[in-house]
């Protein structure tokens, strides 16, 4: 089967969750199919970056657009009532890139991740399936709920772009696949529950729960992830200001580390003798086998969250937040705990750094858990499944 790939970004890179459920869909599938690839950077792919796919695909085309063109078509959107950043990564030499591909190829499925990639695919006369990854417009949200003033009037405007655009892509695709229920269930279409539920899953071999286990922590507890992104900048924040202020009252010796990369300036600001900050790490493993306990308080954002998977893998024992945990589907109190205020949080903090039983329990039932339920092979079967179908039945 010919598949033709369109991304928002280029899959290389693992810094986003993104890039790395392409990446890893790209590999599995290419052990059984042709794929060719296309995806918009807004930064220069190099060679090696590339040299990372071509033995997954067949072809690899990569347009850049200008901040200029960027800018220009978010503005056009804006003043044409559509998403602003459907409007940053659209471009008319991405649209023909793309279009040009697909009449030299003739793929029998183009798949395309994100709505942000619907103005390449929507006119092509194959099968389409898209990945909403998450609901784009929930994440926008439960950003809105947590902004003031201009920024909170942006984000609105742009979750009723990204609604609609939602909505409307029940009349463009022929499939459409997502990561979990609670974002299906955020999809405002009466048919949102014949989205498929593709999951995301955890490289065992890579993420190894031996890792580091040879040496004393460095840290009491890590946060891993883009610290550049929204919302985990706002679970940084609310961790150092809010919960471990409470943890530090119990455990005045408690230390964070905060890994990620691109931490922006809000982030930064965090650091002090109590709490560290690594950014771009060339090995990200390093910052989980660096702590005792990994903590994640996500208040906002959608989707699986692969930090938690990652640190499950690592046989860390976890904290995170009933947000969080609702496309995981641990069981609290057995895989990992919950907490939805700063207090629960704080305790079930101290809780493991007193009783290294019970922290060992929760990182062994954990560890568990994801390799039961979230290989890279069982995540990319149903949407090959999804694949084969409508090609059987065309």
């Amino acid at each position: 089967m010919k598949i033709l790939v369109v991304l928002p970004r280029f899959p290389y890179p693992l810094e986003k969750g993104d890039k790395l459920r392409a990446y890893h869909q790209i590999v599995e599938l290419s052990k059984r199919h042709e794929i060719y690839l296309f995806a918009v950077s807004h930064t220069k792919v190099t060679p090696e970056q590339r040299a990372a796919l071509e033995p997954y695909c067949r072809e690899i085309a990569v347009v850049t657009p200008t901040r200029f063109t960027a800018y220009f078509n978010v503005a056009r959107n804006y003043l044409r009532s559509k998403s602003l950043q459907m409007g940053y990564w659209d471009s008319a030499r991405a649209r023909r890139t793309v279009r040009e591909m697909a009449k030299r190829i003739q793929p029998d499925i183009v798949y395309n991740q994100m709505v942000r990639t619907v103005p390449f695919v929507a006119r092509l006369p194959f099968l389409k399936v898209m990945d909403f990854q998450d609901s784009l417009s929930l994440n926008t949200e439960r950003r809105m709920d947590q902004s003031k003033g201009l920024w909170r009037s942006i984000l609105h405007y742009e979750f009723k772009m990204l609604r609609s655009t939602e909505y409307n892509a029940f009349k463009i695709f022929d499939a459409l696949t997502i990561i979990s229920e609670v974002d299906s269930d955020a999809i405002p279409h009466k048919k949102n529950g014949e989205i498929h539920i593709v999951p995301n899953g955890v490289d065992f071999d890579y993420f190894k729960e031996d890792m580091g286990n040879d040496k004393p922590s460095a840290f009491s507890l890590v946060f891993c992830g883009n610290l550049s992104y929204a919302p985990n900048i706002d679970a940084v924040r609310y961790l150092v200001k809010e919960v471990m202020p409470l943890v530090w009252e119990k455990e005045p010796r408690a230390t964070l580390l905060l890994a990620g990369a691109d931490p922006k300036a809000s982030v930064r600001v965090l650091s002090s003798e109590r709490v560290s900050i690594q950014a771009s790490l060339p090995d990200i493993r390093s910052a989980y086998a660096a702590a005792d306990i990994f903590v994640a308080p996500m208040r906002i954002g959608s989707g699986l969250q692969n930090k938690l998977l990652e640190a499950m893998s690592m046989g860390l024992p976890c904290v995170t937040t009933p947000l969080a945990n609702a496309a995981l589907g641990a069981t609290p109190g057995t895989h990992l705990l919950i907490g939805d205020t700063p207090q629960s949080l704080a305790d079930s903090i101290l809780k493991l750094i007193a009783d290294k039983n019970l922290a060992t329990t929760l990182a062994r039932e954990g560890n568990a858990y994801v390799h039961q339920h979230y290989s890279w092979e069982a995540a990319v079967e149903p949407l090959e499944n999804i694949f084969n179908g409508l090609v059987e039945s065309k």
